[in-house]
């Protein structure tokens, strides 16, 4: 979603460790009107997803969400590691069986 004071920033963030993304979160669009005008900007025929833009017409409330990476993930470039299997106790492969 555009920041209300100037629209040329999002409400988003991101998390980097050493040059790595390990956590995004952002506001959802949520105003149908929005996201028609974003889809003919990007090219999209709107009456293609008119179906989920209607789904926002009976009341979306705004919402966000966040996602972040796997804590081995993390862990490895916290400690400035080269390879995730250093961070697991057991890490997996298709060649292991059992840990």
């Amino acid at each position: 979603m555009p920041c209300f004071d100037n629209p040329a920033y999002s409400n988003s963030f991101d998390v980097f460790i050493r040059g790595e993304e390990i956590i995004s979160g952002a506001q959802r669009v949520h105003v149908p009107e929005f996201l028609e005008q974003r889809a003919a900007a990007c090219g999209i025929d709107v009456k293609i997803i008119s179906t989920y833009i209607d789904s926002f017409r009976y009341g979306a409330p705004p919402h966000g969400g966040f996602g972040a990476g796997g804590l081995e993930r993390i862990v490895m470039l916290f400690c400035g590691l080269n390879n995730i299997r250093k961070t697991s106790l057991f890490p997996r492969d298709p060649l292991r069986i059992a840990p």
